[in-house]
């Protein structure tokens, strides 16, 4: 058997998050003509990655992050912004009260919230 070929330090330092903006740019790119084998010596990545975000360009291009939002690794359904909304309003409140919050209260408020809002949800007929 030959010598192992030498890789990187490690392989976390090979993975990375991508950013929305850079994911958009690879679309845009793509559409305009750019061959996949360039984008993926221009952008360092995988052949796998580039044509994964092809893949999901419809969702990526319906993402629109919040104002400071850099990666986006997971696509939040609008049970859970309501409830990130409703949640900031309720801590908001405490605070301004002057009750202290603890983690664990508000992790149990937030599963309070996201349940009485899936409750909320109509289900079609049976």
């Amino acid at each position: 058997m030959g010598p192992k070929k030498a890789r990187g330090k490690n392989r976390a330092e090979n993975n990375r998050v991508m950013s929305i903006e850079l994911k958009c740019e690879i679309i845009e790119k793509r559409e305009h003509g750019m061959q996949v084998m360039d984008l993926e010596r221009q952008h360092k990545c995988s052949t796998s990655t580039i044509c994964t975000i092809l893949k999901h360009k419809e969702l990526i291009k319906a993402i629109m992050p919040t104002k400071g939002v850099q990666i986006i690794s997971k696509i939040w359904t609008s049970v859970l912004d309501k409830m990130e909304n409703l949640l900031l309003v309720w801590l908001t409140e405490k605070q301004l009260a002057g009750d202290t919050v603890m983690e664990a209260i508000v992790c149990e408020k937030a599963k309070a919230i996201y349940t009485d809002l899936l409750q909320q949800i109509p289900t079609g007929p049976v």
